[in-house]
């Protein structure tokens, strides 16, 4: 690093006096803030709220601590630091109970409930939704609300509650939002500013560590850039170029004599295999290579689970050993006291001795099937550098603190629940963002293996490109309709979800349409003048043809009756009678004329599809909320009082504590009592078939069910679900899916104390798949406990005891 010019020393000292909270924060840190980081540490500084957007592993998180710094200079201060998802949620409240102490930290994350009046409060974003609407006295005294990872309002599911939070939160609250690098940032945080005030919004492109990008042909690394001098251009690495053409025409003259060959697995051909210099190398070679050229620890993105675990299978059959003595120890040290509450069965039916082997010879996988006290203990091995490979999935990308000093994409392109489809350029950009650990590498690397017909251009491309782009997926819930109503009324509710961000980037895109359509406008006022007749009205002329070319199509194609030819005919005489009338036929430029006439028709065939976008458009949220509304209505969860107002019933008092894609459908089998004679183990059977989301092969498939009064339960759950559905539909609503029995035998028989390789083999889930299952069923029993009375909340806080035992316990806390 270079040291500071004359200039910019006095212009730090000039800083330190200015912002003597910031200097001071500023050295307790061991490296230098970056300028996007100063930007927005005294942008908080001056009491501003600011929008944060840069790449993975640039530092965003200084400016999250500097927020928590602010707060506890003031004796009475509190800071909320929400994350998207639980394992972030558990990494940051270690971190700051490392940094201030765990009687100044709490962690809310729905199933896990620590120290909730603490300074400094961790927790998912949900949870303080469901703070905003109860008006919880926890929120006293909240200064500052840390969102990380705030792109996640995008998200198709979830993406609504960081809205939710942005609008609701209190107008002192100051903000701050961390993105991943985004296209649209500015527009982002131009809402921001409008819902929330002042917030300075600040973009940086520029990595920490520099990324050198390579590409994996056979044993060979590859520049993906030209290094000649031609790089800052980003020119595609001739000798790559090279290697493509080779491959395909190799592919070419071959492709007769492999049909069937090679199907479906991972078979590499870098041990002598394929063409010289092109191919694929083995897993086990991959490692070898990495290790023989410096470049681990490494992430080796596989977006498979199975690919995954087959890969680490691969690389210790290939007897390859990435630790030493010391590491192997340490490693065995954090493994038992990390799992030491497991019993010995839960861990053989989890294959956990081949997992401790894997990760003394420093490899693991990581994905979403794994056990979340497995997957924490290989983010904790990985961050202390004692594993050396990790084979996961996408999801390690999402916020997880776990950089590399280099990244393998094994593939660009993955499975999205439908089809294959190219990774994007937003998804590639976080992908890579692991390579290169600040602080400790110089510089980065992504390595993408080679694939028949690799692109080196398109690579190149995606590799280039930053669009990102955010866009709302914003709508009107139940919960959220019933909430907000008893909280503002509905014409007030009707004004905070237009400052929703959905509606924000609709009414922008509402005035790009509106800027079109002027100049569509213009466009065809010209084409007008430039079919003006002296003779007379061309524009009617032009009507006429237009009516008979139209009428002779219709009358081409089909099959029409003797009746209605005849009457198409007839149609057809009248017409032309009339156009060979009309005084525009005579003129002597009639045909030149008619062309920009039929211009004309063209563009005013697009300038009313146009009009109609943008009546479709402008108050698009407040019009599902009127949708919502009704449906409420019609049931009795909201009515007018004496004044004319609509307020919530007790049914919709029920209706706010609900969270979730069933808010409704809970509320109503509550309030009709259907699950009235359920015993524990049938509310949780009950729950899982709520909230789990069936996979394609799920449907239509007979399931056994528990005995006693679930199945009268289920059947009657489905006909009010089939009401609702119905009622939707009916106001112009989307539907829904019916709950699904799938797994409730499975939920049912854990609930009553069954262990975990009985229930894994009845599911045939992944163990990560059922403690993920058994903590939304807990989730949403904790919610019934609150608001059902008599039975059916005993019921669900037994139920709760009876699901929350062995893997599905949150370990990381303890």
């Amino acid at each position: 690093m270079t040291s500071p010019s004359p200039a910019e020393r006095y212009a730090l000292s000039r800083e330190q006096r200015r912002r003597p909270r910031l200097a001071e924060f500023a050295s307790t840190l061991k490296f230098d803030l970056d300028p996007f980081q100063r930007g927005a540490c005294g942008a908080l500084d001056e009491g501003r709220s600011v929008l944060v957007a840069a790449p993975t592993g640039a530092g965003k998180t200084a400016v999250a601590e500097f927020a928590v710094y602010l707060a506890m200079q003031d004796p009475h201060a509190k800071v909320f630091y929400t994350t998207p998802i639980k394992a972030l949620s558990n990494q940051k409240y270690q971190e700051f109970v490392d940094a201030w102490g765990s009687d100044a930290v709490g962690l809310l994350t729905g199933d896990t409930n620590i120290n909730a009046t603490g300074r400094i409060v961790v927790m998912t974003t949900e949870v303080l939704r469901n703070m905003l609407y109860a008006d919880s006295p926890l929120l006293d005294r909240l200064a500052y609300v840390v969102m990380d990872e705030v792109h996640y309002l995008a998200d198709r599911f979830r993406g609504a509650v960081w809205e939710e939070v942005i609008i609701h939160l209190p107008e002192a609250v100051r903000l701050v939002s961390l993105s991943a690098t985004v296209s649209n940032a500015e527009e982002f945080g131009d809402w921001l500013q409008a819902v929330r005030g002042d917030t300075d919004v600040i973009v940086s492109e520029a990595r920490p560590v520099p990324l050198e990008q390579h590409v994996l042909v056979g044993g060979k690394m590859v520049d993906l850039f030209d290094s000649s001098g031609q790089a800052a251009a980003n020119r595609v690495n001739p000798e790559l170029k090279q290697l493509a053409r080779a491959s395909r025409s190799l592919g070419t003259r071959s492709q007769r004599g492999r049909r069937g060959s090679d199907r479906g697995g991972y078979r590499g051909r870098g041990r002598g295999g394929g063409a010289p210099g092109t191919g694929r190398a083995d897993r086990p070679d991959v490692v070898a290579l990495l290790a023989s050229k410096h470049l681990l620890p490494a992430i080796v993105f596989i977006f498979s689970r199975a690919g995954c675990d087959q890969a680490v299978r691969q690389v210790l059959r290939s007897g390859i050993r990435l630790t030493d003595a010391s590491e192997r120890d340490e490693i065995r040290q954090v493994v038992e006291a990390r799992v030491r509450m497991l019993r010995d069965d839960d861990l053989a039916v989890l294959g956990y001795w081949d997992w401790v082997e894997g990760l003394q010879r420093g490899v693991a996988a990581h994905h979403a099937g794994m056990l979340p006290a497995f997957k924490e203990v290989v983010e904790e091995l990985f961050q202390r550098k004692l594993l050396k490979v990790v084979f996961a999935t996408e999801t390690l990308a999402l916020g997880v603190n776990m950089p590399a000093r280099s990244v393998v994409l094994e593939k660009l392109e993955k499975f999205n629940g439908e089809a294959r489809v190219p990774i994007t350029p937003g998804e590639y950009t976080q992908l890579t963002g692991r390579a290169g650990r600040r602080g400790i590498d110089i510089e980065g690397h992504s390595v993408i293996q080679w694939v028949d017909g690799l692109d080196p251009e398109a690579v190149a491309a995606l590799a280039s490109r930053r669009s990102y782009p955010l866009n709302s997926s914003f709508k009107p819930t139940y919960n959220m309709a019933v909430n907000l109503i008893d909280q503002f009324g509905r014409e007030r509710t009707r004004q905070i979800l237009e400052l929703s961000f959905a509606q924000f980037q609709a009414d922008r895109a509402v005035v790009d349409l509106a800027r079109t359509l002027r100049k569509q406008e213009e466009s065809l006022s010209g084409y007008a003048e430039a079919m003006r007749c002296h003779l007379g009205d061309f524009g009617e002329y032009s009507g006429l043809r237009r009516r008979i070319s139209d009428l002779e199509k219709e009358a081409a194609k089909g099959n029409p009756t003797h009746a209605q030819r005849e009457r198409m005919q007839r149609e057809l005489v009248r017409l032309r009678k009339q156009l060979r009338s009309h005084p525009c036929h005579g003129c002597a430029e009639r045909e030149q004329h008619a062309r920009w006439a039929e211009r004309w028709w063209r563009l005013q065939r697009e300038h009313d599809q146009l009009s109609r976008q943008i009546r479709t458009r402008t108050g698009q949220v407040a019009k599902r909320f009127d949708r919502v509304t009704e449906v409420l209505s019609q049931l009795g969860y909201v009515e007018h009082d004496r004044h004319g107002e609509l307020v919530s019933t007790s049914a919709g008092r029920i209706l706010k504590r609900i969270y979730g894609e069933r808010d409704l459908l809970v509320a109503e089998c509550l309030r009709r009592g259907l699950w009235d004679d359920l015993d524990e183990g049938g509310l949780a059977a009950m729950a899982a078939a709520l909230v789990y989301e069936p996979r394609r092969d799920d449907r239509g498939v007979e399931y056994r069910l528990p005995r006693g009064p679930f199945r009268a339960a289920l059947e009657a759950t489905g006909h009010v679900w089939s009401e609702l559905d119905d009622l939707e539909r009916e106001h112009r609503l989307p539907g829904s899916e019916p709950p699904t029995a799938a797994l409730a035998n499975a939920m049912h028989a854990w609930a009553k104390g069954a262990g975990l390789g009985e229930v894994l083999a009845d599911t045939e889930l992944a163990a990560g798949d059922f403690v993920r299952l058994a903590k939304q069923v807990i989730d949403l029993l904790d919610q019934i406990s609150i608001v059902a009375d008599g039975g059916v909340g005993r019921a669900a806080r037994d139920a709760i005891d009876g699901v929350r035992r062995g893997v599905v316990i949150d370990t990381v806390a303890g």
